[in-house]
């Protein structure tokens, strides 16, 4: 199982625009790497950052991270020339900014079977406009109903969110919660990855480490992340701890006992566990057998 598991715990986005940081990037321990032509890169360097990017994704280097590109929106001066050069670099997943309802994956989709995109690369959505969530039910389920859709995973863009509508970004993020829990089940609902906003102080690490604690409570695959610094507060909370770890193990056995075949619940050292519970125990299992693959 842990083999076919795909960590995303943190996910470093790089500025396409700095080639030391793209070079920096491989020896980094983040599971996958967004490679910026957006939001990180200043009108006068998108060029040069499409050049960059699609020449590191292409040369490779970068081990077992999952390379993915975010592009500009397609009815920006370099959408199309980004769409078209991004799926000539074949990374593992291109990036929609600004996905705020069905029709904008539907016109991707089109794109990619005109422009002949290979099987092999995904489309991540970002989600990060009032309409994005009020929508977001349909969103995710253009991953079943809407043909040649790619839909993999959901990227939360809670910057923007903000934005929009004028909530605050504070401890706890209790203005945005409604929204992050409604992006997650729609994501859930549909069988998506789903991976959480950005942590903004990159000087706070015990800010960034209480964050992504809450992240990996609320139930996200992983935290996006802007600094490399953020990169360790990240993998580990996301990591099951060693008693969570025991604990599952015991689950499974207790339950898979012959005498257990047909019983519906248990009492495991003074707690009860439905046979529900075998699955989170599983997974619990299979996150620590992939990171203990992966080394890191």
């Amino acid at each position: 199982m842990a083999s076919d598991l795909r960590l995303r715990r943190s996910v470093l986005y790089m500025p396409g625009s700095n080639q030391r940081a793209l070079d920096k990037a491989k020896t980094l321990h983040a599971d996958a790497l967004i490679l910026d032509l957006e939001d990180a890169v200043a009108p006068d360097a998108k060029d040069i950052a499409r050049e960059q990017v699609c020449a590191a994704v292409k040369a490779g280097g970068y081990g077992d991270r999952e390379l993915i590109i975010r592009v500009n929106a397609p009815q920006t001066p370099w959408g199309e020339a980004d769409l078209h050069a991004a799926i000539e670099a074949k990374p593992d997943a291109i990036l929609m900014p600004k996905v705020s309802s069905p029709a904008v994956l539907e016109s991707i989709a089109n794109r990619l079977e005109a422009l002949d995109a290979p099987e092999s690369v995904k489309i991540w959505a970002m989600i990060e406009t009032p309409a994005s969530i009020l929508n977001i039910r349909e969103i995710a389920a253009s991953r079943r109903l809407l043909p040649g859709a790619r839909l993999t995973c959901l990227v939360l863009g809670t910057n923007d969110l903000a934005k929009d509508t004028w909530a605050q970004i504070v401890p706890g993020r209790v203005p945005m919660l409604p929204w992050i829990m409604l992006a997650l089940a729609a994501a859930r609902a549909e069988g998506l990855t789903i991976l959480d906003g950005v942590f903004n102080d990159i000087a706070d690490v015990d800010g960034c480490r209480t964050e992504c604690r809450q992240s990996r409570d609320l139930g996200f695959d992983g935290k996006t992340i802007i600094h490399p610094d953020q990169i360790e507060p990240a993998n580990t909370s996301f990591a099951p701890t060693d008693e969570e770890v025991a604990r599952a193990r015991k689950v499974i056995e207790v339950f898979d006992e012959p005498e257990n075949a047909k019983r519906g619940a248990i009492k495991i050292d003074g707690r009860m566990y439905e046979r529900q519970h075998i699955g989170m125990a599983r997974r619990a299992v299979a996150w620590r057998e992939a990171i203990d693959a992966k080394g890191y």
